[in-house]
């Protein structure tokens, strides 16, 4: 007797896994899922998530519709804060945020009311490498000119990534570096570079700047001073790489933490608390996104960078290690971030 109640309860407990496992399956079915992206329409965040929202449906159970929308503000802080309290938590509402936004709490942003590293982080399309580069006929080659000829590069705001990147550079390589601000974007501070009103952009994206200025780049109009992110690209296997020339400890610390916004990306996420399970077939399926072949041809269409897709483990691991960084480090960052705001 005991025998037939530990298999009847055995047998259940299958059928109640199988069961589960079905549900969830299901769940997708004839739904719609929001994608909220934390930029306006027309850019280059607002490219990668509508060419991803084409292509995710067919490749999640039930293949539901994938429907965009935008909700800017704030630098992709309004996104965030409604996609960590106000969204539903059901793993039918998921985001694309810019990649700064994550680190807005690390860096003292009161007006980011959100736990980054709670969120479920599902994976990136891209990474990114950022470049200091020069005009042709600037007198600087190397990281080693530049401590002795002030560089004047363009940004967009005293705030902006631009000018928080050369900020960056400067405490970490001890370079002299005079800020051109008001640019309204990248596009105008290059058109300024060539203008002759300054010498350079700190923090122009690798994967951008292909697009935008490719004939800059096969005739040397400009030389690019170093690379910084988490890893090199081999595209610019003759252009330093920053972690390779830091030989402070503290100062790599810093950098590291600094170029880790780059490192995610275009990234994808879903609320916190939203079913472990869903969040899985939410991973699992964003990736077959990545390598589906129809949906790479779309990115190469649109000139869009898709070959270094990063996982969601990656990415809170990515988020763990930097907000789990020295109180020294997170303190000197944070005074670098809020200098532009003096």
């Amino acid at each position: 007797m005991r025998a037939f109640h530990w298999l009847l309860a055995v047998a259940f407990a299958g059928t109640a896994a199988t069961a589960d496992a079905q549900s969830v399956a299901d769940f997708y079915k004839d739904k719609q899922i929001k994608l909220v992206i934390s930029s306006a329409v027309g850019g280059g965040y607002d490219a990668y998530a509508r060419t991803i929202s084409r292509y995710w449906g067919k490749h999640l159970p039930g293949n539901p519709v994938i429907v965009p929308q935008n909700m800017p503000g704030a630098g992709g802080v309004k996104a965030g804060n409604f996609l960590y309290g106000a969204a539903p938590k059901d793993g039918l509402t998921v985001g694309a945020l810019q990649n700064t936004v994550p680190f807005e709490p690390l860096l003292g942003n009161d007006k980011a009311l959100f736990d980054s590293t709670k969120f479920n982080w599902l994976g990136s399309p891209s990474q990114e490498i950022g470049v200091l580069t020069v005009w042709h006929t600037v007198p600087v080659n190397t990281i080693e000119d530049a401590k002795t000829h002030q560089l004047i590069l363009g940004a967009s705001g005293a705030n902006s990534t631009p000018a928080f990147y050369a900020r960056v550079l400067q405490a970490v390589f001890d370079i002299k570096i005079k800020l051109i601000v008001g640019y309204p974007g990248q596009t105008e501070a290059l058109l300024g570079t060539e203008r002759g009103e300054n010498e350079g952009y700190p923090s122009a994206f690798w994967s951008s700047l292909k697009v935008v200025k490719p004939d800059w780049i096969k005739d040397k109009k400009i030389k690019f001073i170093v690379q910084y992110g988490l890893a090199p690209t081999p595209e610019l296997k003759d252009v330093p790489f920053a972690l390779d020339l830091i030989k402070s400890p503290e100062d790599k610390q810093l950098m590291e933490v600094a170029s880790a916004q780059l490192a995610l990306g275009r990234p994808i996420l879903t609320p916190p608390d939203v079913p472990a399970d869903r969040v899985k077939i939410l991973r699992d399926s964003l990736w077959a996104t990545f390598k589906d072949k129809a949906y790479l041809a779309d990115c190469a269409k649109q000139r869009l960078e898709c070959d270094a897709p990063v996982t969601g483990d990656q990415m809170q691991d990515i988020l763990k290690r930097s907000y789990g960084a020295p109180k020294a480090v997170l303190a000197r960052l944070r005074d670098i971030y809020e200098a532009g705001s003096k």
